[in-house]
């Protein structure tokens, strides 16, 4: 034990409600264990007790989930009369759609699939778990199937480059997950429909192309950029590319990845600008056509900037791009020969610099699109809310991811996700969880890419007890986690969106109990006031920091104000 207590790391920490942890771990354990057992003879007549109700909760198994994703699903399933093939769906597609177990659409796919089929610009806003993944990845398959149907039929040999679909997403994990998503819709013979590659990490570019490329914004650069004195690399991509998705748009158009991002947007456009002037005038190859469209490209950029570049897997670190707005170059008059999907589960629009409020200006005639539930309260999600000091933390924590186990005891596979701000907060919550028996994992930006990638296997596949950062929030899908524990309370109302979508994902239920100290009261108050009455989160989307001064700034004028 103290071996544990002198761990070096932990007088880094970031979170003043775990700086205590180990300091008092001693003697919590042991108090730990005693208010456990209280707790568990006392659930039904105690009121007081935050855990208090969840006795009589009913269990979350796997097959309880079943049986209520068939018969309640709450709004997530489109209506019985929409089969895949009303929405525009080849029947090739729609027979590895039912193969793979998706039998019917969701709401929202229901939604975006006619509008992306149809050729606009499109933006996906939806809660998390309503299927975006597949409501982007099917439209984009099925017209890339039919457009290797056409040039079978018509056996022309061209010139033209191979065209294929480019996603964006933020990191490794989410790469790879979508690249398994797009290859899992196979025929009957279970060989996939199309190929998709995830280019991410230390994985090259592969050498026969895809039919779907996935890749982080840094390493799509960094092919981009490679030693390749004639530019033909660039120019066939450039024009090979036919859809471009950004998925967890709201996160590649802010913050470190926005001008990777905005760098690639004014690439494609000027490429179609050249293609939209060349396309009707006697000049030589295509080829030729997007060579010099490159060169005239980087003179209006300026300099390559982009040639040097290191990838993390969480954040991608991008020197030396312009800081300029250079999208704003590009005629808004001309034809246009690339698609633009843009795919999120919150999508701030209440400002300018925005993620919405890029978009409304880069794209202003996007079609827009979302789900019921954006922004809200998911209304199978039962939430519990306990204000903790640092006293009394520990103590909650342990009792939480004690009943959690208890909760789900009847199931075959447990999965509870428990979320901290830090990554040394991680590592304090997994100690002491160890220290009381609970074994668990952890998934952090520290953590080697190979041992996350098995950790998350591992709580797929079998369950337990999942501690991690908000890298685990964004994007990864696990199927039936059923209890989500906010150790600490997020920083902000998106951070908080994304925990929470965790559990009670495809019309499934969930359970979710966050901790927060008094520093978290003004944020959580906003959080709870628009759940209580039904309503979006905008208002609490501002930094902690902007929130807090929105606060104090109320307060000054309230004691300004005359007392009658």
């Amino acid at each position: 034990m103290s071996a544990i207590v002198a761990r070096p790391t932990m007088s880094r920490l970031h979170s003043s409600s775990l700086l205590n942890f180990f300091i008092t771990i001693t003697t919590t354990t042991i108090r730990a264990t005693k208010t456990i057992r209280t707790t568990i003879t006392t659930t039904t007549t105690t009121t007081s007790n935050p855990f208090g109700r969840l006795r009589r909760r009913r269990a979350f198994t796997t097959a309880a989930m079943a049986d209520d994703r068939r018969s309640s699903s709450d709004g997530f399933f489109a209506e019985e009369s929409v089969s895949w093939g009303s929405l525009g769906v080849s029947d090739h597609l729609s027979r590895a759609l039912c193969n793979a177990g998706f039998e019917k659409s969701s709401l929202v796919q229901a939604a975006c699939i006619p509008l992306i089929l149809s050729g606009k610009d499109v933006v996906v806003a939806a809660e998390t778990g309503s299927g975006k993944t597949h409501g982007y990845l099917v439209p984009l398959m099925n017209n890339l199937c039919s457009s290797l149907r056409s040039d079978r039929d018509q056996m022309e040999v061209t010139e033209r480059s191979h065209e294929f679909s480019l996603v964006l997403c933020p990191n490794v994990m989410l790469c790879e997950q979508v690249a398994r998503m797009a290859n899992g819709l196979c025929d009957d013979s279970g060989v996939p429909i199309l190929r998709a590659f995830a280019v991410s990490g230390r994985k090259g570019w592969p050498v026969d192309q895809p039919d779907v490329v996935v890749s982080t914004p840094v390493a799509l650069l960094n092919y981009l950029y490679a030693i390749d004195p004639e530019r033909h690399r660039r120019s066939d991509f450039l024009c090979g590319v036919k859809y471009v998705v950004f998925d967890e748009a709201d996160l590649l158009l802010c913050g470190s990845f926005q001008n990777q991002v905005i760098r690639l947007i004014n690439m494609f456009r000027y490429e179609e600008k050249v293609l939209s002037r060349t396309k009707n005038s006697d000049v030589g190859s295509s080829k030729e056509i997007n060579a010099e469209s490159a060169d005239q490209f980087e003179l209006e950029q300026g300099p390559e900037t982009a040639s040097n570049y290191e990838e993390n897997s969480e954040i991608d670190d991008v020197v030396g791009l312009s800081k300029g707005k250079d999208w704003r170059r590009v005629r808004k008059v001309y034809e246009h020969s690339k698609q633009y999907i843009f795919v999120a589960a919150t999508l701030p629009a209440n400002g300018k610099m925005t993620a919405g409020g890029v978009l409304k200006r880069m794209f202003p005639d996007a079609v827009w699109t979302s789900g019921n539930y954006l922004h809200c309260h998911n209304p199978r999600l039962e939430q519990r809310w306990v204000e903790v000091t640092v006293e009394t933390q520990v103590d909650v924590l342990i009792n939480a991811v004690k009943e959690g186990l208890r909760l789900t005891s009847n199931a075959d596979v447990s999965r509870t996700m428990v979320f901290a701000n830090t990554v040394d907060a991680v590592e304090s919550v997994a100690k002491i969880l160890q220290t009381v028996g609970i074994e668990c994992m952890c998934y952090h930006s520290d953590s080697s890419l190979e041992q996350r990638t098995k950790n998350l296997i591992d709580f797929r596949e079998q369950g337990g007890v999942f501690v991690c950062t908000d890298a685990a929030a964004r994007g990864l899908d696990v199927p039936n986690v059923s209890y989500v524990i906010q150790a600490e309370f997020a920083t902000s109302a998106v951070d908080f969106l994304h925990r929470i979508g965790r559990t009670a994902r495809a019309g499934q239920f969930g359970l979710v109990t966050s901790l927060y100290t008094e520093s978290n009261r003004d944020l959580v108050a906003a959080v709870r006031e628009a759940g209580k009455h039904g309503l979006p989160l905008e208002k609490a989307f501002s930094r902690k920091r902007g929130f807090r001064n929105k606060i104090k700034k109320g307060a000054v004028q309230c004691a300004s104000c005359p007392v009658s």
